[in-house]
């Protein structure tokens, strides 16, 4: 059951929109996003981790799935330790985060360059550079970064969002035609 779950296009929308909707609201909000960011980000990459475990269980290829899950945990351990104590300093933050998006960023690159038969890798590609670029900035410079982190996280979550939703219309595309030729059952 999960394998179906996680191979629909439908989760890779709700993974976007989890990225998505935190951003907006942090960058509406950026005062007071500064004071609730551990919480933000503790429940984005809660959902993002849930929604990564369940894709997990989709198609597999070339060891996918174990990078998959680790991927996950990272996402889910990362999310616990923000909301384990929100009033952490906000360097800690930037670092946590900043780890986060360079390992995701890697694992992204990796995959797009890993899966010779995926559609649109070079999307796949630029997601995973931006986060390890992202990932750097933030781990090079955590505590001159705490101010300016809010207003780029925001933006980053955005984009980023916005990339996920591309990449789930274009699977959704990607197993539609599988579908009409016969591919999928």
């Amino acid at each position: 059951m999960l394998g179906a779950v996680g191979s629909s296009w439908h989760w890779a929308l709700a993974t976007a929109l989890a990225t998505l909707l935190p951003g907006i609201l942090i960058l509406v909000w950026p005062d007071e996003t500064l004071h609730i960011l551990a919480v933000i980000i503790g429940v984005y990459l809660l959902l993002a981790g849930f929604f990564r475990f369940v894709m997990a269980f989709g198609p597999e290829g070339q060891g996918e799935r174990i990078t998959r899950l680790l991927l996950a945990v990272l996402f889910v351990l990362a999310g616990v330790l923000c909301l384990r104590n929100p009033l952490q300093t906000i360097a800690a933050l930037s670092l946590i985060v900043g780890v986060t998006w360079l390992v995701s960023g890697m694992v992204t690159v990796y995959m797009a360059v890993a899966a010779k038969g995926l559609p649109h890798r070079g999307v796949l590609f630029g997601v995973g550079a931006l986060g390890v670029v992202a990932g750097i900035v933030v781990l090079a410079l955590p505590t001159e970064s705490a101010v300016v982190l809010t207003r780029l996280l925001g933006l980053w979550l955005v984009l980023l969002g916005l990339l996920e939703v591309a990449v789930a219309f274009t699977l959704r595309a990607g197993l539609r035609k599988a579908m009409r030729s016969g591919g999928l059952t």
